[in-house]
């Protein structure tokens, strides 16, 4: 079983739950296969997946998969995640799902780090050290979310 049938496979069940596939790694695990899925939408808030809406799309992930032939008779074990934080940040919509967060941006100028403020189909703005900075989402090579361990709840009330 490789990827690309896995995701053709479990696209339209996805669909159909209101999130979209990041990815599908299929990885052997012994004698067993770990199909890992990643998913990815604008969830309740615009900000990501729900838990439940994870766990409903895993439900139907899995139904389709034990009945689909091609997963044929090798065993396998499923599992269904977030695209996760540690993911580079790569399309317009990401930045989007993201606002609020810190996130270290390397550009042909340079290297920054800020805090998501706005996000359009071809920008994004970031608050640098107080002051807004608009780039083109074509113009950054790499985005990261930087992981805020002691972030103040009131840091999100405005968001």
């Amino acid at each position: 079983m490789d990827p690309a049938t896995v995701s053709q496979l479990v696209t339209p069940v996805v669909t159909s739950c209101g999130l979209e596939v990041d990815r599908v790694e299929v990885v052997p695990a012994g004698r067993r296969q770990v199909v890992q899925i990643f998913l990815d939408g604008d969830g309740p808030e615009g900000r990501g997946p729900s838990l439940d809406e994870i766990a409903d799309a895993t439900r139907a992930i899995s139904r389709t998969l034990d009945d689909a032939p091609a997963m044929g008779n090798r065993p396998w074990t499923l599992e269904v995640s977030s695209r996760g934080v540690s993911r580079p940040l790569t399309q317009a919509k990401h930045y989007r799902r993201n606002t609020g967060r810190l996130v270290s941006v390397t550009t042909a100028d340079g290297e920054l780090t800020g805090r998501i403020i706005g996000a359009t189909d071809d920008e994004v703005t970031l608050d640098v050290a107080g002051a807004p900075r608009t780039l083109p989402v074509a113009s950054i090579g790499k985005a990261v979310v930087q992981v805020e361990l002691k972030r103040s709840i009131d840091d999100d009330e405005g968001q």
